[in-house]
């Protein structure tokens, strides 16, 4: 999908305040409120717009601790990496799950409220996860950068 100058602004906007009413939205802009409301469903049908969500302070949640694992895997066939990322998805503790190039085969991304609650998880779930072969794991000491808005470009 080809999008113009009015759709990247739309998405810019969205990004920061995904609570924009329709109203504003059009006005920032430039767009009146049909086509603008036209423009945002059609992002949405076209998976562009995922969904809306609120951003949350994980300190203030006594969600501190912040871990990085790498995961190299001992088999690399479709169905070990399917059982894989299938039993990553049922552990809360992790927020994001990347495959990666070079010599690990995946990066996982940690919250919890300590190390002594990831050591558990580590014990108790991770070194379970099917065919972990190694896992390399980094706390993150300071959050320098933390957004989830995309560099939308313009035209």
């Amino acid at each position: 999908m080809k999008l113009d100058k009015f759709d990247r602004e739309i998405l810019r906007v969205m990004q920061k305040d995904a609570t924009v009413s329709m109203a504003d939205l059009s006005q920032k802009v430039g767009l009146s409120h049909t086509p603008c409301w036209r423009r945002v469903k059609r992002l949405e049908a076209d998976k562009i717009i995922l969904q809306k969500v609120t951003l949350l302070d994980s300190k203030k949640l006594n969600l501190g601790v912040s871990v990085f694992i790498y995961v190299t895997l001992k088999n690399h066939d479709g169905e070990s990496l399917n059982d894989f990322e299938k039993a990553v998805q049922s552990i809360d503790a992790i927020v994001e799950c990347h495959t990666t190039s070079g010599d690990k085969d995946y990066l996982l991304k940690v919250i919890v409220e300590s190390i002594e609650e990831y050591e558990h998880l580590l014990k108790t779930k991770l070194t379970n996860l099917p065919l972990v072969d190694h896992l390399s794991s980094t706390f993150a000491l300071k959050q320098v950068k933390n957004t989830t808005e995309l560099p939308i470009k313009n035209l």
